[in-house]
Formats: C-alpha cells, structure tokens, sequence
C-alpha cells in the first residue's frame, strides 16, 4: 500500500517580498510565487502522482498556491478541506514591521529569539510550540488517518505550520526542527510506514 503524503510551502508572497512579518495577515503570491507554485504542480506530474485529497490553511497564499498546482496536475476539483489551523505562526504585534525595523525597535538579540526559539512567542502572538498544539493535533485527526489508509495527500501550507508537522513525522526535537529550513514552492514527499514513520523522504528541488 501506498501511504503518501506531500508538503509544500506556499509560492512566495508579496510580504515575504517585503520582508514584513506576515503570519495571519492574508497576502497574495508574487509573480515568483505564482511560477514557484506552477513549478511545484509540474515536478508532481512529472513523479506521476494523482492526489485523492487536499489540505490548506485558512489563508490565500496557501490556497492560491494550492489552486495553481491542482491546475498543472490535471485535477482542479479534487476535494479540498482548509481549516484554519493549518494556518502560519501568529507574529502578533510584529505583524506587518519590516524585520529590520523590529530589530531596531526591539533589538537583535530580542527579535531572534522571537524567531528562532522553540517556546517563546512575541506579544501577543505564538511561538512554535503554539503553532504545534494546534497543527499536531489537526494533523493526527485528520491528514495522518488518510494517509495511513493508502490515500495520497497534499497539504499546502506554511512555513511553521509545517514544521510542526514535520517534528511529527520525522520524530525531530525542538532543536532540530528550529534548524530546518523550508524553502517556498518546493514539494516534500513523504512515504510513510504502517506505524507513520517515514520510510522515505525527497525533497523536489531544481
């Protein structure tokens, strides 16, 4: 049996263009965006996947690039559930500064540990364990079950939504999944066990 799931990170957006902190905030894709997503739906076919169900967040750029992908694979009506909390990390106060700009309001230091710790949040927003407890259970409940019934599953979301995610599949510490970095558009194809590890994991860049 084939249990195959996919990740991938929206097309780039016009705030991660801007280098703005976006997290709830809803934007569209870029230009570039647009082609990182096209791009993603075309490796797909080329793998020859067909999809039997799909999963994306409550915000447009994940949808948008979710959309654009079923259109390059051939499959513009597959069944779609989009919930929210699939959705980015919530920056809170830093939503829409320019992260220079909160560097210097802020201060370095400051700024990198709202980014890059496990288990702090920035005022009034989450950190990654935050984003965790709502992604990980959403995750077990809905998108694992299906995969471990043999069905092929694409979930196009965000660049902590997904980490979360991947904590869980790949067993990772908060240590570890703090150090991986998720590029836009680029499509992760987990082939997963009867027991939901991965048995397999490509990353399809250029």
């Amino acid at each position: 049996m084939d249990r195959i799931l996919v990740l991938v990170r929206h097309g780039q957006s016009e705030w991660n263009l801007k280098n703005l902190f976006t997290g709830w905030r809803d934007v569209g894709l870029t230009e570039k965006g647009i082609e990182e997503a096209r791009a993603a739906g075309r490796k797909l076919r080329e793998q020859g996947l067909d999809f039997d169900i799909a999963y994306t967040s409550a915000l447009k750029r994940a949808q948008d690039t979710l959309t654009i992908i079923l259109d390059e694979l051939g499959q513009p009506g597959l069944e779609t559930v989009r919930d929210q909390a699939l959705n980015e990390r919530d920056y809170g106060d830093l939503t829409g500064l320019n992260k220079d700009d909160a560097r210097k309001k802020w201060g370095e230091e400051q700024v990198h540990v709202w980014r890059r710790s496990y288990d702090v949040a920035p005022p009034g927003g989450e950190s990654l364990k935050d984003t965790l407890a709502r992604a990980l259970p959403y995750y077990m409940r809905r998108i694992q079950p299906d995969v471990l019934s043999g069905k092929t599953v694409l979930v196009s979301a965000h660049g902590n939504s997904l980490r979360a995610l991947i904590m869980a599949i790949e067993g990772l510490t908060p240590d570890e999944i703090l150090k991986r970095e998720l590029e836009t558009g680029v499509p992760i194809i987990y082939e997963l066990g009867a027991d939901s590890r991965p048995v397999s994991v490509r990353v399809l860049k250029d």
